[in-house]
């Protein structure tokens, strides 16, 4: 028997067996989301009853904008890869919405009311929230990882996040307004763990598809814009009371402001040629509404704020230029979208500034004075906590079964998706070819 005899009856009749990165999610994915929902509808109509909200005409308008910023805002950033737009916005779709219908559960848990759980507009701006860890640790990952095991991190990131929030706001009465602490710093570490255990030396030198095109950074500067547009609301959501409310609005607004002066400012002054970077205006502009979000509603001049969103801005972008490529060389941390300069840093930042601004003012919420140790055990508390969590999660994921993909299948959206082709302009097929193609694509 010939060896081509042989291959071509092996290939037809014997089919290779999975391998250990065995990518194909007809069942294994659907098994899993359809479970998942089935589970979360079950618990749904078990513990979910409405409660009516007490300002409507404000909470649901700032509900929108947060909605618009987790589906629109944080997907789009992530679709500069060249290679990777339908993942970065169709999978962060994904997160979201089984998302926040976990963050639902898993937050009104610890809430619960004569063992129900009261959904309104405010509960689901928090549900809005918990979903934003599952994205900025995505961002850590993106390109690395199947749906299915961003599925099972989104799982166990909104339980364990639900967890630790409950213990900043209601063990420490720790104040953290635009989740500097709860949200940033907990989704970037618990991202970064995720990926350093996930590690993969084949990616220590540059992926041929980790790198962005004309377009690719135009559509990710869209999430940047969106956003940037919308921080205010984000800060501001869960203010309680008008004068808060109002603090919270003009101390971001104006915090982002001078972050992306001073990052157009560093971006130029970095490059040789004094070129702007696209990756830094669409990253560092942020880094100003995370680092103001934990005293965003405190007694801070506009000014301060200010100075905030700069030194926030200064970091972010020295992140990029010299910590992220230190990281990935020195600690096997590859970082696809740089979260830890845009969340983490900045969220640390916000830690620090908060801790400093009840040091020095004297600060009450909720009949509870706001002390520097209790805003110090909160940033510790959930570094800690991202740290464990992350840890814990990727060890998880490492899971063989989970349909991680090959190193070189990296960054590329035809391991999952469908991808229309490319219409070649230059040549010419006849009729009978056409329709032979069109047969064989619908095979």
């Amino acid at each position: 028997m010939s060896s081509a005899f042989y291959q071509a009856l092996t290939t037809n009749y014997f089919p290779a067996m999975p391998s250990a990165l065995d990518t194909n999610m007809r069942f294994k994915f659907s098994v899993v989301a359809l479970l998942m929902e089935v589970i979360i509808i079950v618990l749904f109509g078990i513990f979910v009853e409405y409660r009516e909200d007490n300002n409507p005409e404000i909470l649901y308008p700032i509900f929108q904008d947060v909605h618009v910023m987790i589906f629109v805002g944080f997907g789009f950033l992530m679709t500069f890869l060249k290679k990777y737009g339908f993942s970065s916005v169709g999978i962060s779709m994904l997160l979201a919405a089984f998302g926040l219908q976990w963050g639902t559960l898993m937050q009104g848990f610890w809430h619960m009311q004569e063992g129900k759980i009261h959904v309104n507009s405010n509960s689901m701006i928090n549900s809005d929230f918990s979903t934003a860890t599952a994205l900025i640790s995505f961002g850590a990952v993106l390109g690395k990882t199947s749906p299915l095991q961003m599925l099972i991190l989104t799982i166990l990131e909104i339980t364990i996040f639900a967890c630790n929030e409950y213990l900043v706001t209601e063990i420490f009465q720790a104040t953290d307004v635009g989740a500097s602490m709860t949200i940033h710093a907990f989704g970037a570490y618990f991202g970064l763990v995720v990926t350093l255990v996930l590690c993969r030396p084949g990616l220590k030198k540059k992926h041929e598809n980790e790198e962005s095109t004309y377009q690719s950074d135009i559509s990710a500067m869209i999430g940047t814009l969106f956003l940037w547009l919308f921080w205010p609301s984000f800060n501001s959501a869960t203010a309680s009371g008008n004068v808060f409310y109002i603090k919270a609005i003009v101390n971001t607004y104006y915090s982002l402001a001078a972050c992306t002066v001073v990052t157009f400012a560093l971006s130029s002054l970095l490059d040789q040629r004094g070129k702007f970077s696209m990756v830094l205006i669409q990253n560092a502009t942020l880094a100003g509404g995370v680092a103001v979000g934990t005293c965003a509603d405190l007694s801070i001049h506009p000014f301060v704020a200010m100075c905030i969103g700069s030194i926030a801005g200064i970091i972010s972008v020295l992140g990029f230029h010299f910590l992220t490529p230190l990281l990935a060389s020195k600690l096997n941390i590859h970082d696809t979208c740089g979260v830890h300069n845009l969340h983490g840093l900045p969220g640390i930042l916000g830690g620090i500034a908060g801790i400093v601004v009840t040091a020095i003012n004297e600060e009450n919420r909720r009949g509870n004075r706001l002390t520097p140790g209790m805003q110090a055990a909160a940033l510790g508390s959930t570094i800690g906590i991202a740290l464990a969590g992350g840890a814990l999660t990727g060890g998880i994921l490492k899971l063989p079964f989970l349909g991680q993909v090959s190193d070189q299948n990296c960054f590329d959206d035809s391991v999952f998706w469908e991808i229309p082709e490319e219409k070649k302009p230059h040549e010419i097929h006849s009729n009978n070819y056409d329709e032979h193609s069109r047969f064989e694509a619908t095979m």
